[in-house]
């Protein structure tokens, strides 16, 4: 039987390959929705947002080739969200059951 810790190891290890060596290789067409957007003029009301001078603006990273930044912003993206469900998690968790009941004498 594989052990948990183990499992968490490979599991991470594999997201941060997806992340950062997949999406170096994925299209830089743009999705169905962008195209649709583009070709019915809908794109051309866009307006920018707060966050579009962000060093991960866009899905990449700022200043860098545009694939080496998707990937790194893709390792960057996993990183963050495991960051925040680790955090999540300690905040929601169940404080430990003691074995010996406590005294208040």
């Amino acid at each position: 039987m594989i052990r948990t810790r183990t499992f968490y190891v490979v599991l991470l290890v594999a997201a941060l390959l997806v992340a950062g060596v997949l999406s170096y290789y994925a299209s830089t067409s743009p999705d169905g929705l962008m195209h649709v957007a583009d070709t019915t003029g809908i794109a051309s009301s866009q307006k920018t947002h707060a966050t579009d001078g962000s060093p991960l603006a866009g899905y990449g990273v700022s200043g860098l080739d545009h694939r080496l930044g998707k990937g790194i912003a893709g390792v960057v993206g996993v990183l963050v969200c495991l960051g925040l469900g680790l955090g999540l998690g300690r905040l929601v968790r169940r404080p430990a059951a003691t074995d010996a009941p406590s005294s208040d004498s």
